[in-house]
Order: C-alpha cells, then sequence, then structure tokens
C-alpha cells in the first residue's frame, strides 16, 4: 500500500430533484463535472441520493404512506441501467473515483445501496447497507457480508458504509481490519435536528482515529419548498431540519475543511497519506495495538440468495489476509478464546 502519495477529496451536501430519477441523476452528473474543475479525485455523495432519500417514511404512519413508496419504485435504480452507465462514463471522462448512493430495486424489493465507481468508470462494488434503521425498515430489504469490503482504487483503499452502519462497530472493524485509508461515509441529511449532525460529528471523527484513516463524509440537503413537498404539516417539516455534516476528516481526527452544516456546497480537502502512517505509529487498532490472540472477527463474506445451486458456490475473498479478520461462511460475531 502506498502512504507517500497525496489526492484531493471532495463531499457534496447536496439537494435531489424529489419525484425525479433523471432530475437527480443531472445533478450528479453537473456535480462531478464541476468538481473536476477543481481537480478533485475522489467525489462522495449522500445517501441513497438517486433519486432521493425515503424522508415520507419518517413523517408519514405506514399505513398512509403506499402512494409513495409506490412512487419510489418507480424511480429507482437498477443495476446495471443508464445511470450506472452515467455515472461510470462521467468517472471515466473526469478520472475520478466516485461513491453514489441510490434507492435499488431488484425485481420486487428495494435497497439502500452503495456504488463505488473507479477512475476507469468501472462499477467496482454494490453494496446494500446491512440493517435499514428505524423507518426504513419499511422501505428497504436488508443487505449482506458481500459489500463489507475494502477496494484497490485510484485514490487508495477505500470503504463505505450508510448512516447508522456507523453504530455496528463489528462492521466498522471489518473494513479497518482490511485497512482502508479513506473511510467514505453517507448519510441523509436535514432530519431530526441538530442532535442528529452532532452525533454524527462526534461519529466521522472517531472513526478516523480509531481506524487512522481519512473519513470523507456526505450528507443530503432539504430545502424549505422540497419539505413542504413532502409533508404539509409544519410540525413534522420541523423534523426535516438540521442534521447535516459534510467534512473531511484526517486520520488523527482533525477537520480538514470547514464542514458544511447548511445549504449546498463540496467540502474539499487534500489527503497526505503520510498523516496514516504518522497515527498509525502511535495507535494501530489492527496491527501493533491489537490483540487478534484474544479478539478477533468472523465475517461472512458470502452474498445472500433465495436459491441454492448444486453447482458450487462462489468463493469468499480474505482481504490481504488481515489476522484479525476470518472470512468463513458462518455468521459475523465476535469471539473470545481462552489461552
Amino acid at each position: 500500500m502506498d502512504y507517500s502519495r497525496t489526492i484531493r477529496a471532495a463531499a457534496a451536501q447536496i439537494s435531489p430533484v424529489l419525484f425525479s430519477r433523471d432530475g437527480t441523476t443531472e445533478k450528479v452528473l453537473d456535480a462531478i463535472s464541476s468538481a473536476a474543475k477543481d481537480g478533485v479525485e475522489l467525489l462522495v455523495f449522500p445517501e441513497t441520493f438517486i433519486p432521493y432519500y425515503p424522508y415520507f417514511s419518517f413523517v408519514q404512519p405506514p399505513v398512509l404512506m403506499g402512494k409513495e413508496h409506490m412512487r419510489l419504485y418507480e424511480e429507482a435504480v437498477t443495476v446495471p441501467s443508464p445511470v450506472t452507465d452515467a455515472v461510470g462514463q462521467a468517472a471515466r471522462t473526469h478520472s475520478m473515483v466516485i461513491v453514489l448512493g441510490v434507492n435499488e430495486r431488484d425485481a420486487g424489493s428495494l435497497y439502500n445501496t452503495q456504488l463505488i465507481f473507479d477512475a476507469d468508470g468501472t462499477l467496482l462494488l454494490k453494496r446494500r447497507k446491512i440493517t435499514p434503521t428505524y423507518h426504513e425498515r419499511m422501505v428497504w430489504g436488508q443487505g449482506d457480508g458481500a459489500g463489507l469490503q475494502v477496494l484497490d482504487t485510484a485514490v487508495g483503499r477505500l470503504g463505505a458504509l450508510a448512516c447508522w452502519e456507523h453504530y455496528n462497530p463489528l462492521a466498522r472493524f471489518a473494513l479497518m481490519a482490511q485497512h482502508e485509508q479513506i473511510h467514505c461515509g453517507q448519510f441523509p441529511g436535514s432530519m431530526v435536528g441538530q442532535i442528529f449532525g452532532d452525533q454524527m460529528e462526534v461519529t466521522m471523527r472517531h472513526h478516523a482515529l480509531e481506524s487512522g484513516c481519512f473519513v470523507v463524509n456526505a450528507t443530503g440537503w432539504l430545502s424549505e419548498e422540497q419539505k413542504q413537498q413532502i409533508v404539509t404539516d409544519e410540525k413534522l417539516q420541523k423534523v426535516l431540519s438540521g442534521g447535516c455534516y459534510t467534512a473531511i476528516i484526517s486520520p488523527e481526527g482533525v477537520p480538514l475543511c470547514e464542514p458544511i452544516t447548511q445549504g449546498e456546497g463540496l467540502a474539499v480537502a487534500n489527503l497526505d497519506f503520510a498523516l496514516i502512517t504518522k497515527r498509525k505509529r502511535m495507535m494501530d487498532s489492527v496491527g501493533h495495538y491489537a490483540r487478534p490472540d484474544l479478539l478477533r472477527l468472523l465475517l461472512d463474506q458470502e452474498a445472500w440468495s433465495v436459491l441454492e445451486q448444486s453447482a458450487g458456490q462462489s468463493p469468499v475473498t480474505d482481504a490481504e489476509n488481515s489476522p484479525l479478520l476470518t472470512t468463513a461462511p458462518v455468521p459475523m460475531s465476535l469471539t473470545t478464546e481462552a489461552l
């Protein structure tokens, strides 16, 4: 792994075009083009940005949200599709690594999906949020361990999680043990209020410190007009406010640019990989500071399927054969052993 390089990264705080897959895709392509003019090599978009985050499920009871849920089905992204082709082409044109959140439709189900495109336009990973949170469980299915991968990209070793997946310490550890150099976080933004933004800051800075990696975190943004489009009740409109923290954090837990908490914009910073070594010299939680003789993680990276064919199963990849990370077809759990 190269720790001598510096790359330029950006996180987009941006509003969707509500109820329009094509409209939001155009905003994504425009943002990529704009970021490229600033020399950006890695661009991270918010959670399920295309076509839009299902805010309706947070402010409507299940019995009333059928119409909006169906509309989300109609506008959701299939993979592959013209949407993924267009984003891949933009990544290739601008030699940019792109992390994009989408509502993915797979036949009769929707998923909270993170797509990672390399700088040559290749779709390297399609990963699904392993556990939708609270109201989201009425909208999305569950992902599996196949997406808990750290990838070799044009900008370094890159991992990603969505929103409250960051409160699953074993999911974070799975990426840490694969030696991520850049972690990409995605949140919906414009929800819950200031407390959500404050919690997000603590979470992102802690992961940077614990993992000894850079964190590039993107949140969405809703205008006042968009809140009114989602819900007419003024009290519920207030719930769709705050909760934004678009930022870039160093391995020492320090913001590398002014975080964005309101409005649209790009958080941009240069990532000097020498800071990773500087941090890990003191505390490498998956290296000299670990105790795999006492504690280690078992991770099932096999993709789920409702159909098992007798021809056999695809092999599970053990990323870099980390002594702290064992991949096996067993439920993910933390194990302790007596010496």
